[in-house]
């Protein structure tokens, strides 16, 4: 049975919506909550896939969350090594930050909007995701890494996602969320949500009981479609 590992910032920031389908898969998959589990485990390095989820700091704040130097070396050595590597919101800015781009801050982007695809992107799995709304939940930004593919774009975030060959998709936004999984959310980040202008607890969350289950089954054919091109992944993952 191949292995997920995902590594996890917050507990309520994890794959949502994306484990049944990676479970249909063959996935035997397993969480690693970044702040006190040993990132320098075999088990990351060996894993057939490794998901690097969200969370609320930012990927540059090494000072305050020493962790995070051992994060992105081991993203770092995946990408070297082509192991397969999918990055969620923070998980796309460390890999950017693994592959020698800057993170810093940028506009604040929080709740449903489609995105717009680069002409690579209309080519990779992102286009079964256009022109739905996705979510987006983030007030940092990242450089295209060296050698990456850009992907998609917002008014408000050049970069919203990256390929590096067929083993690393880094997205900015969430594919992952279900309406469900997000009642964790505004528990989570109350004060995020109640201090930014233009968004409330209850318009969030009626656009998300309109958006995410129209999203899911467009998001699942993203997730397949990466998963189905990437070689590294055993055949018996890419059963349905």
């Amino acid at each position: 049975m191949p292995s997920l590992v995902a590594i996890r910032h917050v507990p309520f920031e994890d794959l949502d919506g994306f484990a049944a389908p990676l479970a249909a898969r063959g996935f035997a998959i397993a969480y690693c909550d970044a702040p006190v589990d040993d990132l320098a485990a075999p088990a990351l390095a060996a894993a057939n896939l490794l998901v690097v989820l969200g969370g609320p700091i930012g990927a540059y704040e090494d000072r305050a969350y020493p962790f995070l130097a051992a994060e992105i070396a081991l993203i770092e050595r995946r990408l070297k090594a082509s192991r397969p590597v999918l990055g969620i919101c923070l998980g796309a800015q460390l890999m950017a930050r693994a592959l020698g781009a800057r993170v810093y801050p940028g506009a604040k982007e929080l709740g449903w909007a489609p995105i717009a695809l680069t002409d690579a992107g209309t080519g990779s799995p992102l286009r079964f995701a256009a022109p739905n709304a996705v979510l987006h939940w983030h007030g940092d930004t990242f450089d295209l890494p060296p050698g990456a593919t850009h992907l998609a774009r917002t008014a408000a975030t050049p970069h919203q996602a990256f390929s590096c060959g067929r083993h690393a998709l880094g997205m900015q936004f969430h594919l992952e969320c279900t309406a469900r999984g997000l009642e964790r959310w505004y528990v989570g980040h109350a004060l995020e949500i109640a201090t930014t202008q233009g968004v409330t607890l209850a318009g969030l969350r009626a656009e998300s009981e309109r958006a995410a289950p129209a999203l899911a089954p467009h998001a699942r054919e993203v997730l397949d479609s990466w998963l189905d091109g990437i070689e590294a992944v055993p055949r018996a993952a890419l059963a349905r």
